[in-house]
């Protein structure tokens, strides 16, 4: 294939148009890659950590994670990389790109600056050395990728560079195709990629197909190895809609630095990196820009039909924030249990408390206490969330996405998320120690009757997509339409009817 030239050279990405839709602050992406006979081979991430000044510059910083757990690592292949890249905000074009490899005991980092201004008519001659225009590394590709006005029919090229190599790259949209995923099915666009004189790489024959719409969100990413095929697929997919500003050291682009851990953290940051260090906001309450504060207790009752009385009452609360088995958490419990009335026919009584980082909002710890009929079970999740791996006490692993929920983080966690109607949140949750998807679409506002108090809310659908019936139970659910989202009902289909659970006491004023 030879790189384009001439009239041609329109088609090249740095030129054209960019949509801001792929760059949403706090879009994070989570993916599981299969090869061969290995289901669960590695972990892909990437997220849009949020809009700053860097350099003097307005700049979006993407994040990005690939890792391989459990039997892969240990037998196959070793990747334990964070990928960051500051972006030009009009141009998308990186200017300050690094990788850091936690497979070697000092954390290697490796950090690039690339010269390129958002004018692409000039970065002919920005570019330090010989470097083509508009060069990008991996993870600002696929964004830039994202953000072009993709067509059926049309090719995009690419100058990139990743482990010092530089490659040419042609993204050509060949068809349309139906891809159904574990987060749900997509009407897709079929990109093939190519690379310029180098036949090793097109026998991989990669193919990326993007979710035919604004967002052009890469659902499935497939490549052809001897072994098998090398499959990624979406496993989740989320919005954070305020999420909670963190500290980051000041770095001089010419400065030696010394490697760090980075963690992939869904958060903005809003700091003038070139003037002044950020604040310190190791102490600041983490919930502060969050709906809910320590102590908040939502008391519910469950009713069936026929029944004018509650048959069971839940209780959800946020208990604190301290140093909990060696991270910086908060603890969420939940504690539901049949009502008197029906007590005689039926027992049943939950405890969950659940441990969760201060920032992310994703479970380090889940300890079960469950009692139900005759039924009692005890035990105790520890997640790893960096190596997407879940133990229980009896010491069996489970392979889980990295950014895995369980019962009750993700009763805060949906509150922290973008829910504005028609908006589509999907997370992996926990359900009977398999990991599953659950897709939460903002359907509609309403007003809503709760007591004697019409509430303005946002109705949500809740579905499983792996299921091979995702609406079984025709879970619907209602949040308020205010700054707390307060869950107010959840409604589903069970054997004895409808099953409605309402918020005990409406909050009408907001703190």
């Amino acid at each position: 294939m030879a790189w384009p030239s001439g009239a041609q050279q329109n088609t090249d990405s740095s030129s054209l148009p960019q949509s801001p839709g792929p760059y949403l602050i706090g879009e994070r992406l989570t993916y599981n890659v299969s090869f061969s006979n290995f289901g669960t081979a590695a972990h892909l991430e990437m997220f849009v950590a949020g809009r700053c000044q860097y350099f003097g510059r307005d700049a979006i910083e993407l994040r990005g994670r690939v890792l391989t757990p459990g039997v892969v690592y240990a037998a196959l292949v070793s990747i334990n990389s964070d990928f960051v890249s500051y972006v030009d905000a009009a141009s998308g074009l990186p200017f300050h790109v690094k990788q850091i490899d936690h497979v070697s005991s000092s954390g290697q980092e490796t950090v690039a600056e690339y010269n390129q201004g958002a004018d692409t008519s000039t970065n002919q001659n920005q570019a330090a050395g010989n470097d083509p225009p508009g060069i990008y590394d991996l993870l600002s590709a696929i964004y830039r990728a994202r953000a072009l006005p993709l067509a059926e029919g049309n090719a995009y090229y690419f100058n990139i560079r990743n482990g010092g190599q530089d490659y040419r790259v042609e993204l050509r949209i060949h068809g349309r195709q139906a891809v159904r995923t574990s987060v749900g099915t997509f009407n897709a666009l079929v990109g093939l990629v190519r690379f310029a004189n180098n036949s090793p790489a097109n026998d991989y024959r990669i193919q990326i197909y993007f979710s035919d719409d604004e967002h052009h969100v890469p659902v499935v990413i497939t490549a052809r190895a001897q072994a098998g095929e090398i499959r990624a697929e979406l496993a989740g997919e989320q919005i954070v809609h305020n999420p909670t500003p963190r500290p980051s050291p000041v770095r001089s682009p010419l400065a030696t630095t010394t490697p760090e851990p980075v963690r992939p953290r869904p958060t903005p940051l809003a700091t003038n990196r070139n003037s002044a260090p950020p604040p310190d906001t190791t102490n600041e309450d983490p919930l502060r820009n969050l709906p809910f504060k320590i102590g908040e207790q939502l008391n519910y009752r469950a009713y069936l039909p026929g029944m004018s009385e509650p048959v069971g009452n839940i209780t959800f609360q946020v208990r604190g924030h301290q140093r909990y088995f060696d991270h910086d958490g908060l603890m969420f419990t939940a504690f539901a249990q049949t009502s008197a009335a029906v007590q005689r026919l039926f027992i049943a009584s939950d405890q969950i408390a659940s441990y969760v980082d201060s920032r992310t909002l994703l479970p380090f710890r889940c300890e079960m206490r469950l009692v139900e009929g005759r039924r009692q079970t005890n035990d105790i999740l520890t997640l790893n969330q960096d190596y997407g791996n879940a133990t229980n006490q009896a010491g069996r692993r489970i392979d889980i996405p990295i950014g895995t929920h369980d019962y009750v983080s993700i009763f805060y966690a949906m509150r922290s998320m973008d829910l504005t109607p028609p908006r589509r949140n999907a997370f992996s949750i926990l359900i009977n120690g398999k990991p599953h998807t659950l897709a939460i679409q903002a359907l509609k506002r309403e007003t809503i009757k709760m007591g004697s108090e019409s509430v303005a809310a946002i109705q949500l659908q809740l579905t499983v997509p792996d299921d091979s019936q995702p609406d079984r139970y025709v879970l619907r659910g209602w949040i308020s339409d205010d700054a707390r989202r307060l869950p107010l009902r959840l409604t589903a289909n069970t054997q004895l009817g409808e099953l409605r659970v309402d918020l005990v006491t409406v909050p009408l004023a907001i703190n």
